[in-house]
């Protein structure tokens, strides 16, 4: 195992990979520019029409169960997105855009495992239970719990995982109705800067989806 310390830490401007990984296996790849890489914060950045790779059918979690999925090549759609990520913490806080446009739609919420780096960018795998947000943060609500639920039922999460999963969308519920960071620190008025353009899988992205350090 590498110290984390050792890795490569990356410069605004950047082109990296963000790999979900399960159980050592590929489950979805997508170029995304750094915007911040550093001890406080990681923020990651791409745009509507983003090449990236993802499983043909909407996975279940009877798939997530059984390692069942076939990738292919696809693009991201719709919005322009801001991932907000604290090093060591299990979720990150995804700000929404409408596709070209400055309206935000939404402060979107993934529970995950914590970014692990590799020579590439990072790697994670989503815990299924999401929290939306709306754009003027005065209103959410919990997404997939159906799914979610039927994971823990098969086995996918222990009851013990399922409870911190869902402790942690619970803090993030937190610090929104507290007025806490980084939902109060001006990140809806963010802009990319002008001459970033779609991102493309950097060369050599896919020769090895082992982490390398937490």
């Amino acid at each position: 195992m590498v110290n984390a310390d050792n890795l490569h830490h990356w410069e605004s401007g950047d082109v990296v990979v963000m790999r979900g990984v399960w159980h050592h296996k590929l489950w979805y790849a997508c170029p995304v520019i750094i915007f911040q890489d550093s001890p406080e914060m990681i923020a990651l950045y791409w745009r509507a029409g983003t090449p990236n790779i993802v499983p043909n059918r909407r996975p279940t979690p009877h798939d997530l169960l059984i390692d069942n999925i076939h990738l292919i090549p696809h693009h991201w759609t719709d919005t322009d997105v801001l991932m907000l990520v604290k090093p060591g913490e299990a979720h990150s806080v995804n700000l929404m855009w409408e596709a070209g446009h400055g309206r935000l739609q939404c402060w979107y919420v993934d529970m995950l495992e914590p970014l692990r780096r590799t020579n590439s960018g990072f790697e994670t795998m989503d815990f299924l239970l999401d929290v939306v947000i709306s754009g003027d943060k005065s209103s959410w609500h919990w997404k997939d719990e159906d799914e979610f639920d039927e994971a823990v039922a098969l086995g996918v999460f222990s009851p013990d995982e399922a409870n911190a999963i869902r402790k942690e969308g619970e803090t993030v519920i937190k610090l929104i109705q507290s007025g806490q960071s980084p939902f109060y620190d001006g990140w809806e008025d963010w802009r990319p800067p002008a001459n970033w353009v779609i991102p493309l899988f950097p060369e050599n992205w896919d020769i090895s989806s082992e982490s390398e350090a937490s």
